[in-house]
């Protein structure tokens, strides 16, 4: 079977469109329906099912998809193999979190574009992200949600410690940590909510790990960037829920409070995510290497 159309097929298988894999290739899109029809024929069996927009695969075409997949994978880590010492001059694509990839991933990366390595980010939601690693859009994911694909790998880089902070004023008008401890979550009802999305995720895991339970809430103010709403906490527009290492600076200069402090605070965990076979590829492998060396000292 030929070589250049199973790479084709799983490229496709990726993508989830022939466009897409088109673009990625290099080839036009009637070049790759050209190929993947050819390989069908070959195979007796259609491998994709063609929808309004893009591709779904078979179940004969998601079968064949894991198994060649890591070949072709290995097949790629053989020919990019002499690329070690060039691989600081690759251009790496990055898609993660706005406020993680800016305060943790990016300067954990400083030494490596130091040497050479170029990089593209883009900022973007989970599953944007996870989805646009699949496609070849990048070449690795950060993220808190662990992929079920398994034509992605995912390694677990840093857990973050989640805490509950809102400004002094606050803190003083409900009474303190210890009328949190005492009188549980009711306490928190008239403090307005700030959110970096509609659906509270950040709140919603806090309630259930500390309070065991679900917040009645609906957020006052929603901004897609965490560093955003630190600074509305601060300000004293009302309470949120934030990693401990962005609003640590404000804790110590009394601009902000942890309105509880429970005995096993609850976490997140980050996760790096890439395609099957690609961390064969040192450009890929030495940013990989980078972020978890760099996540022991966060």
């Amino acid at each position: 079977m030929d070589l250049a159309l199973l790479r084709t097929f799983v490229t496709v298988h990726r993508a989830g469109s022939f466009t897409r894999a088109a673009q990625l290739l290099g080839l036009s899109q009637p070049a790759v329906t050209s190929q993947i029809r050819s390989l069908e024929r070959q195979v007796g069996r259609p491998l994709f099912l063609r929808l309004p927009r893009g591709v779904a695969p078979t179940p004969v075409g998601d079968d064949l998809a894991h198994r060649v997949a890591p070949h072709l994978d290995a097949l790629l880590e053989i020919t990019e193999a002499d690329l070690d010492e060039e691989s600081g001059n690759r251009t790496l694509h990055l898609a993660g979190p706005p406020t993680f990839t800016s305060l943790r991933a990016l300067p954990a990366l400083a030494p490596l574009v130091a040497e050479g390595l170029q990089l593209r980010i883009s900022l973007a939601g989970e599953d944007e992200a996870l989805a646009g690693l699949a496609a070849g859009h990048h070449d690795l994911s950060i993220g808190t949600v662990r992929p079920r694909d398994r034509l992605l790998t995912a390694t677990a880089l840093w857990d973050e410690e989640q805490i509950l902070v809102a400004a002094p004023a606050w803190q003083e008008r409900i009474g303190g940590p210890l009328a949190v401890r005492t009188h549980g979550a009711r306490v928190l009802d008239d403090i307005p909510v700030i959110s970096y999305d509609e659906g509270m995720p950040l709140i919603d895991h806090y309630w259930s790990a500390v309070f065991d339970a679900t917040p009645a809430i609906v957020p006052a103010v929603v901004v897609p960037d965490l560093r955003a709403v630190l600074e509305c906490v601060v300000a004293g527009v009302g309470m949120a829920v934030l990693p401990r290492y962005l609003c640590c600076e404000a804790i110590t200069a009394g601009a902000a409070k942890a309105l509880l402090e429970p005995p096993v605070p609850p976490l997140r965990t980050y996760f790096v995510s890439v395609r099957a076979g690609t961390l064969a590829l040192p450009h890929i492998a030495r940013v990989h290497e980078q972020l978890m060396r760099s996540s022991a000292a966060w």
